[in-house]
């Protein structure tokens, strides 16, 4: 396997979410049909509302508007002392202090993206003024608007400094040298954000709009990533200048100096990439037919065995193209996994775009079944007492991946626990099990996890919630910690402004009338994309 390389160089070992986006990025070349498998039953496992952006956490019984409004109060205010007061950019994270904060020196473009959807959250809620609203997003975009980008695609770069808008070149961490590198997935939550400040602020939208339109996805996609099939994929990302590193050296975009690619592509559909993916296709600047060259799983072939688990299912096309509709198996459920078996980048994509209504037959049950599937792992099968697995800080200190790996595709997985336990039930007729029933651990459960989950199982997620912070001390001045050692009660005293802002996003649109989602789809997003994805039928479902 090749893994992507995400433009890290020189950087500390995982302190981001951004070092484990191209764990998901696995090279396809040469990519075979998988056998066609008996047809998965489809089980109706979600509420149905006649309101397309009605959220299913509408349903309040059982919780206290009160705790959500201060739990939602408390993590602005983190995400108030992550940001510099004269640039409006916030950094990637700060300590347990929000009174003095100890910023960390460096931001990226989708930590910005995070706080401008978390300010018109903020307002939705009534914990800003309107005026106070459209005053952060004007600094904030207009320091956007002098950040130094790459010309021709508009894109940002990875890592700036959040007190001067400079591109890093250097960690504050520790002085190592860095190659600016511009990523395909963290321009595609930037664009995001700008998508819902344009719609959710008329007065800084010529702002937002301005900024939005120099930026062409089409930079990021390779045509020929699939030869045979009708469709190409996103390349991770891409340097301007020549790094020490493999890179494939190329112009998609056909403007300006050529650039120098990252090795492999997205190509898993259930995860954060596709953001970037529904952006290029509503804009016009991707084909439609992209969406169905990612993979739903991997093939069931012994070629692919080094996957957790063999997937089942059966060959559908769409636009043209042979798509295999696979799923893994878990406790009574089918699936479409995730690459880490985890939270956010399965449903981080939801908070913008409404998947279980435009996609019933796909999304609309693939994303309850994997919040039930998180649920039952931490409660049931690995018997921690809590839930919520996502790649978030490590309770000892860094950062790291988190999940259920029996729902992840990385046969490694990402660990639920400190030990880093891993389950290894096999691939039939390939490769034997060695571990289908291991012993558990240290469980470490993040709440920004659980907070994605609330539009599916909103009085499970929020008495998760409760006992975290309750019963593990997992809580601030400035909202819940990062993450906590359920066993050790080790807490992992930090907050970081992306996780904050799911958070925000999460609270906004269960509790704020989906503010995110029914500002980011209007326009050309519902036009393009709903018609796209409805049409899907998944192998998901409950035996």
């Amino acid at each position: 396997m090749n893994h992507l390389s995400s433009g890290t160089s020189g950087k500390p070992s995982a302190t981001r979410r951004h070092v484990l986006a191209g764990a998901a990025a696995v090279a396809v070349a040469g990519l075979v049909s998988a056998t066609t498998q008996a047809g998965i039953a489809v089980a109706g496992t979600r509420p149905t509302s006649d309101d397309p952006f009605s959220s299913r956490g509408r349903f309040k019984g059982g919780i206290d508007r009160k705790v959500i409004n201060q739990w939602a109060q408390d993590t602005w205010n983190s995400l108030v002392a992550m940001t510099h007061p004269e640039t409006g950019l916030p950094a990637d994270y700060i300590g347990e202090s929000i009174k003095d904060p100890q910023r960390s020196g460096f931001t990226s473009p989708t930590n910005i993206g995070g706080y401008m959807w978390s300010t018109i959250v903020a307002r939705e809620l009534q914990i800003i003024s309107a005026k106070e609203c459209r005053d952060r997003l004007a600094q904030t975009l207009t320091t956007l608007s002098g950040l130094k980008h790459h010309e021709p695609s508009g894109m940002l770069y990875n890592w700036y400094d959040e007190s001067t808008g400079e591109v890093i070149t250097s960690w504050p961490e520790n002085g190592q040298p860095v190659t600016p590198f511009l990523s395909s997935v963290d321009n595609g939550w930037f664009a995001a954000s700008l998508m819902v400040v344009r719609n959710a602020e008329p007065k800084v939208a010529a702002l937002a709009n301005s900024i939005l339109r120099r930026m062409d996805f089409g930079i990021f996609y390779n045509k020929d990533a699939r030869p045979g099939v009708g469709a190409g994929l996103l390349r991770g990302g891409f340097y301007d200048q020549k790094p020490d590193v493999g890179t494939v050296q190329g112009n998609y975009l056909g403007k300006g100096p050529d650039v120098f690619y990252t090795l492999n592509h997205y190509d898993v559909t259930n995860s954060e990439p596709r953001i970037a993916t529904y952006i290029g296709i509503a804009l016009g600047q991707l084909p439609p037919a992209h969406y169905f060259a990612t993979l739903r799983v991997f093939p069931d072939t012994c070629d692919w065995s080094w996957q957790e688990q063999k997937p089942v299912g059966e060959h559908r096309t769409y636009h043209g193209i042979d798509v295999f509709e696979g799923a893994y198996t878990y406790r009574g459920m089918r699936l479409v996994p995730s690459w880490g078996g985890d939270m956010f980048e399965s449903l981080m994509p939801d908070l913008f775009v409404p998947e279980a209504d435009w996609a019933p037959k796909a999304w609309g049950i693939n994303h309850p079944l994997t919040v039930r599937a998180q649920r039952e792992f931490g409660l049931d099968d690995a018997k921690y007492g809590y839930w919520g697995f996502s790649p978030a800080s490590h309770p000892n200190g860094g950062y790291s991946e988190w999940g259920v790996d029996a729902i992840g595709m990385s046969s490694d997985g990402y660990p639920s626990d400190v030990e880093r336990t891993s389950v290894d039930n096999g691939f039939e007729g390939c490769r034997p099990a060695t571990n289908p029933n291991p012993s558990w651990g240290d469980g470490v459960v993040t709440p920004h996890a659980a907070f994605l989950a609330m539009e599916y199982e909103p009085v499970e997620a929020y008495q998760n919630l409760q006992k975290i912070q309750r019963d593990l001390g997992a809580y601030g001045l400035g909202g819940f910690f990062d993450a906590v050692a359920v066993k050790s009660g080790t807490v992992a005293r930090r907050y970081l402004s992306l996780d904050q802002a799911m958070v925000l996003g999460a609270i906004g649109n269960v509790f704020g009338n989906n503010v995110i989602r029914r500002n980011f789809v209007r326009g050309e997003v519902e036009k393009v994309i709903k018609p796209l994805i409805e049409v899907e039928e998944f192998g998901a479902g409950v035996l």
